[in-house]
């Protein structure tokens, strides 16, 4: 769910990086903001309100319901009543789960969606069991209004609620019934009302333009985490699931989607029609799907049966066809891997234009961002389109690891999503092996996990959740990449074979019901005989990870080594306590290098290992392949003895980039310097791999980053032009013929990294070239187009920054419009990057785009001081938009977290302590300690580094 791979791939574009100025003000109130208010009615304006003795948010006279006649009037006095209930800014972290007392096995759903005037009307009957005597039934509402409640048990007299109250905090309504219900199975009925709303959660609206340019509105459900009950009132836990039988009252020209095939389709005589589908298999009310508005789509039917549909915006249908040949692929690569067959009779994938995350895993109908589904050929960048291949494989993993058998609560979110992140990697490198893709997992997951996984304030794979903002909080780079990373090396430790078994037994004991962890470790451990169990608690419930430390000595041709395990932390001290996991160590040496020759599972501090036949100047390489989740620390002469190595290219593409990128973090935590990294790093000069350039590239840029609060700029700028000026060379900007994947990729990844170091001959070149595709005699590949837009922008005055609106207004394709809005951070004159804050808060740019479009503003020096300052000023509009979201979190982590002095440590330590965003604090708290600890950083190699740029 929520795939967030849109950031992982924002975070290695390149960024361009000047002298900063002092911060710059902007104006307070953003175009967007006030249409975007207008758009809804007036400003929810939260009042506090005694209701039956509770204390609940309730809507002011400028409330929606007060400014929208369609929807229920409510009586100024404060009857509980179908009081609709909404959430201040403030909640409580005291968070309930719901009593099971009463619990749902079947809802029949019927909802109506008003396109016009932005509401919906429903019904439900649920059939109920009750448990346990009690005289009220307690579920999940928040943001509807409940008309009528009633309820019969056993065919008994109908009783209706004597009351409604609502519990914001806890994000609940409690249907009072004037005595106790009986045990045994019942019907509950209610009827309810909403708003379609515009924050991209729940039941709400999303934006979109006919061919003839018409605007219209589509409606949408986006239900995880805890959204469903802002849809109807339900249980909205995911180890309460149900079945559904769903019917959609919609009008009769539009497309209306469920998780099931139609039924029944009925037009009625006022022009709308009634959509009935299948009942769903017992599912978790997160995984409920409905799309109701205009679209196209291709299908095909894939090996194993299945009828594949991807839904796209009328005419771009052809769009469409990549991820539905992936689709079709991916459905009975699954099915053999896992030995089950997907177990409902169609799958829908559709483009959804306003859209939060990047894909969400429905039952039967996956619904995404146009950007990780559609793919026009002349238009669509390689990386992008590799990306919707994963994305595909991400989601339609889910339908059985997670749709099939879910987690049983939120602490384990990492069943789901670390899971499904290894798997789309298998997937993809089944159906694209050109892709090299196992390579690339450990710069697009590994390494960032690692890099948040280090700091104090990170936390276990399982962590204990509650309020629905801490639940959005932990879809991170713990859940999705350390969870893949913790996956895939046990997937290692104990071999494919065992695995996939281990896996079948998995889905087949739990299918249809909710497990934790441990669930997965026995059968894992049944199919391989090894403790799985033992072996994976120490990586899921501890926090971190382990540095092992190494060390050799020469015996004739015997080496011995001994290794050492503590938690590696960002700081470079060490640890409170003595944290021990268990490491599945592999060693590999020269003389073999594709092969292991010696492996053991460290379950104590240290140990010593004898490795026969190595020659005292021979390498040796604990890791190979990069597949533990921890780091090496080597002594400088086991460092030295790789470099013939790497300059050779004869050290495997994953042990040239691990020993960097572990390198690297030894610097950040002062274990060593940085002239000690750089000088390591001139040993890849004849490097030819992407994903060793893609290491590189991270590296230099949080480097980059750090030295542009220096007058170093310059200097970096040069050491990184001779780093890159030789494979750019080699490269040239024109595809050759037959040139590989990997090949596309890494001159649009060099031809970046020049840009952003300010190279004349790379930068004229761009601009000749945009020149060319400007004027229509030469069109940009898509592969190019941001080093180009960047190349121009970034020494573009006003005119330039017109003309790329100009662009950015003229394509309705969304990567087109991506690439170019966040191009836009990079220019130079902060007059104009205020600019761009406006235009990413105009209603030219989508809610769900804007945050990228601020954070490459943030991620420019330039504009880092002026866009907290702007932050500062409008969090209210902000956090508006995007409370209990992750956007949110994400925003706040890249608009803070470069800063390097702990005066902004404390002024962004302060903001937040004043101003509350529910869903923010462990955030928050990352970035404050990621502040110090580029402050140190800086202190403490300030002067090494500028000396050795001096010499170099």
């Amino acid at each position: 769910m929520k795939n967030y791979r849109f950031f992982r791939h924002f975070l290695i574009f390149p960024r361009s990086l000047y002298t900063p100025r002092r911060p710059h003000s902007i104006p307070a109130a953003p175009a967007r903001s006030l249409r975007r208010e207008n758009n809804r009615g007036a400003l929810s304006i939260p009042s506090v309100v005694e209701v039956n003795g509770g204390l609940f948010s309730r809507i002011h006279q400028l409330s929606v319901f007060s400014r929208n006649p369609f929807l229920p009037q409510f009586p100024s006095s404060c009857s509980s009543r179908a009081i609709h209930a909404v959430p201040t800014m403030s909640k409580s972290k005291e968070f309930r789960r719901l009593p099971t007392h009463v619990v749902p096995t079947h809802y029949d759903l019927e909802l109506r969606p008003d396109l016009e005037r932005f509401v919906f009307t429903g019904k439900t009957n649920v059939k109920i069991q009750v448990r346990q005597s009690t005289d009220q039934i307690v579920l999940n509402a928040l943001d509807v209004a409940i008309q009528k409640a009633t309820v019969s048990i056993g065919g008994n007299a109908e009783k209706t609620a004597k009351d409604i109250t609502f519990s914001v905090d806890h994000e609940t309504a409690t249907l009072q019934f004037d005595s106790p219900l009986p045990l045994g199975d019942g019907v509950l009925y209610m009827e309810f009302s909403g708003e379609l709303n515009d924050k991209m959660k729940g039941f709400y609206r999303s934006k979109y333009f006919t061919p003839a340019g018409n605007e219209r509105y589509a409606g949408v459900t986006q239900f995880e985490a805890t959204d469903a009950r802002r849809c109807w009132p339900c249980w909205d836990e995911p180890a309460i699931k149900a079945t559904f039988d769903i019917t959609l009252n919609v009008p009769a020209d539009r497309v209306a989607l469920s998780n099931m095939p139609v039924i029944s389709e009925t037009i009625q005589e006022d022009g709308w029609k009634i959509v009935k589908y299948q009942t769903s298999p017992i599912m978790s009310t997160y995984l409920v799907a409905v799309v109701v508005g205009e679209y196209d789509f291709v299908e095909a039917t894939s090996d194993d049966g299945v009828l594949v549909r991807v839904y796209t915006p009328v005419g771009k249908k052809e769009q469409g066809q990549f991820a539905l040949e992936v689709a079709t692929k991916v459905l009975p690569y699954y099915k053999d891997y896992f030995q089950i067959a997907y177990p409902l009779p169609k799958m829908d994938l559709i483009a959804i234009s306003d859209f939060s995350a990047g894909a969400m895993e429905n039952f039967g109908l996956v619904t995404y961002r146009e950007t990780f589904v559609l793919v026009d050929p002349e238009n669509t960048s390689l990386i992008r389109k590799q990306s919707i291949a994963l994305t595909v494989g991400h989601e339609i993993a889910h339908q059985w690891f997670g749709n099939l058998v879910t987690m049983d609560w939120w602490t384990y979110l990492w069943l789901n999503e670390g899971y499904a992140s290894f798997v789309e990697f298998l997937c993809v490198n089944h159906i694209f092996p050109k892709y090299d893709i196992w390579t690339q997992f450990v710069t697009d997951m590994y390494t960032r996990a690692l890099e948040l996984d280090c700091l104090k304030n990170s936390h276990p794979i399982e962590v204990t959740v509650g309020h629905p903002s801490e639940i959005d909080e932990i879809f991170d780079e713990i859940s999705y990449n350390k969870g893949a990373s913790v996956i895939r090396m046990l997937h290692h430790y104990i071999g494919d074979d065992d695995f996939r078994r281990g896996m079948h037994i998995y889905l087949t004991r739990h299918q249809y019901k909710n497990t934790r962890s441990e669930d997965l470790w026995l059968a894992l451990e049944e199919a391989s005989k090894k403790p799985v169990g033992a072996v994976m608690s120490t990586w899921v419930k501890q926090m971190g990870f382990p540095v092992v430390s190494v060390s050799s000595r020469q015996e004739g041709t015997r080496r011995i080594l001994k290794l050492k395990q503590e938690k590696f932390t960002a700081d470079g001290k060490k640890a409170d306590g003595n944290v021990l996991w268990m490491i599945p160590i592999m060693v590999s040496i020269a003389k073999r290098p594709q092969h292991v020759a010696e492996s053991f599972v460290l379950d104590k501090e240290e140990t010593e290992i004898t490795l026969e036949g190595v020659d005292a100047k021979e390498w040796v390489k604990v890791n190979p392949g990069t597949i533990g989740y921890y780091r090496t620390k080597y002594p400088p002469d086991m460092l030295e003895a790789f470099v013939p190595s790497i300059r050779s290219m004869a050290l495997p593409p994953l042990d040239r980039l691990g020993l960097l990128d572990d390198l690297f973090a030894m610097v950040q935590a002062g274990h060593t310097s940085t002239a000690e990294a750089l000088k390591l790093m001139d040993a890849y000069r004849d490097e030819n791999n992407y994903t060793v350039w893609s290491c590189i590239s991270s590296c230099l840029a949080k480097l980059q980053l750090l030295l542009s609060h220096t007058d170093l700029d310059d200097a970096f700028s040069a050491y990184g032009r001779r780093l890159y000026e030789p494979i750019a060379r080699k490269l040239g900007w024109d595809a050759k013929a037959g040139e590989s994947h990997l090949d596309t990729l890494l001159r649009s990844l060099v031809l970046n990294r020049l840009v952003a170091f300010n190279c004349p001959i790379a930068t004229e070149e761009a601009k000749k070239r945009f020149r060319l595709h400007m004027n229509s005699q030469s069109t940009l590949p898509a592969d190019l187009r941001s080093a180009c837009y960047r190349a121009v922008l970034q020494d573009g005055d006003l005119n330039t920054y017109e003309e790329m609106l100009k662009l950015y207004r003229a394509t309705d394709l969304h990567e087109e419009k991506d690439r170019i809005s966040r191009a836009l951070g990079v220019v130079k004159d902060v007059d104009i990057l205020r600019r761009v804050i406006q235009f990413a808060m105009s209603d030219e740019v989508r809610a769900q785009d804007s945050v990228f479009v601020i954070v490459a503003v943030a991620m420019n020096p330039k504009g880092r001081d002026m866009t907290w300052s702007y932050f500062r000023e409008n969090w209210r509009v902000l956090l508006e938009q995007y409370e209990g979201g992750f956007l949110l979190s994400r925003l706040v982590k890249y608009l803070t977290e470069n800063f390097a002095s702990e005066e902004k440590a404390k002024e962004v330590e302060a903001f937040f302590k004043e101003h509350q965003f529910p869903g923010t604090e462990r955030t928050v708290s990352q970035s404050v300690e990621t502040i110090r600890l580029n402050a140190a950083w800086l202190q403490r190699d300030l002067a090494s580094t500028t000396e050795f740029l001096k010499n170099h």
